[in-house]
């Protein structure tokens, strides 16, 4: 990930307000973050049609204001609506998770994905799923408690005197292949019934999300969001390197490791919710980065384009196989992996791998 500004970016603007506060403002990524929001209503609306019970977009805007039918309100807002909140908080979780672990290893390929906190997550929701038996409140605690130990484990492996991009990935490699092999050990020791269950959660789908799903990854949104971007331009100056932030003042580690638990925090909530989503993390952020064409870590439009991604493979999912659905976790497989090669060629073209 270069630290220079990429080229044609449009000059960012300060916005000066009271008792000395400012706002800096970049024109392109202000208006891709807007661009971004708008297909996300769109993207929305469209879903919440979309169904054995086919609505027109003006009828689900209709009900969503409280104007509906009482059939057409139970559809959207008890059957729709939990669906597609999850897809948006998940998305942007992951979106921006990913944004903070490529930022903060300075490498586009430093994602949950590829550094097995996803993999942490699904191995403690296979040990409760395989040797507990344990309901879905219990795998999704199961699925927090996993990231999180796989994330203190890599952050531990990988520190020598600090944090190293390529260290972290490398390890985080590690990581994933032998916890691949404790998910195939688990699904292969347990019984037909647990392991059925088991590859199910490991697909990541949003068939059959309701409330229940909705209001804890809400509450971890608004608690983790604000934290992360209030740390985005310590993050910023990190990414010039560690000696440049301790220069200027900025405490590396400290901030680092704050960071670093909270898109743990969201990876493992969007798992738990979900399941685990491949590729969302590993995509959003670049793509934000090349929409915006603006240095930095992309934080807030990272978030913006991992929803955008996880609603768009939601409704192509539904409409794209005819009758036959395929779990969203499948699609972002099917896109993620074309979007890896892709980026792996370019980075090898440009000299960084």
């Amino acid at each position: 990930m270069t630290d220079l500004r990429i080229r044609g970016a449009a000059r960012p603007r300060t916005l000066r307000g009271p008792v000395g506060t400012s706002l800096r403002v970049e024109p392109r990524a202000l208006v891709t973050g807007l661009l971004l929001t708008a297909a996300t209503v769109v993207l929305a609306v469209v879903l919440i049609g979309t169904g054995d019970f086919e609505m027109a977009p003006g009828d689900v805007v209709r009900t969503l204001l409280g104007n509906g039918t009482p059939a057409d309100d139970f559809i959207v807002n008890d059957l729709r609506l939990p669906r597609v909140l999850v897809a948006i908080l998940v998305g942007a979780a992951l979106g921006m998770s990913g944004a903070v672990f490529q930022s903060v290893s300075r490498n586009p390929l430093g994602s949950p994905d590829m550094l097995g906190f996803g993999y942490g997550s699904a191995v403690g929701a296979l040990v409760v799923i395989t040797m507990f038996k344990g309901g879905a409140t219990e795998v999704a605690l199961g699925a927090v408690v996993g990231g999180v130990l796989a994330g203190a484990a890599v952050y531990l492996l990988a520190y020598r005197k600090g944090i190293h991009g390529y260290r972290l990935v490398l390890v985080g490699i590690g990581a994933s292949a032998v916890l691949v092999a404790v998910i195939q050990y688990l699904i292969a020791k347990a019984q037909l019934v647990e392991a059925t269950r088991a590859m199910v959660w490991l697909t990541g789908s949003l068939a059959g999300r309701d409330w229940e799903q909705v209001w804890p990854l809400l509450i971890t949104c608004a608690v983790l969001f604000p934290l992360v971007l209030g740390q985005s331009r310590a993050l910023r100056v990190i990414e010039m390197g560690d000696d440049a932030a301790y220069a200027l003042g900025v405490p590396v580690e400290r901030t680092r490791m704050l960071l670093m638990l909270a898109a743990v925090l969201l990876t493992t909530a969007a798992a738990a919710a979900a399941g685990p989503i491949s590729f969302v993390a590993l995509a959003a952020p670049q793509l934000a980065r090349r929409l915006t064409r603006s240095p930095g870590s992309n934080l807030l439009t990272g978030a913006l384009m991992g929803t955008v991604l996880l609603l768009a493979s939601d409704l192509a999912s539904q409409r794209a196989f005819g009758a036959d659905q395929l779990p969203v976790g499948v699609v972002t497989g099917l896109v993620g992996g074309v979007y890896l090669l892709w980026l792996l060629v370019t980075e090898r073209r440009a000299g960084r791998i």
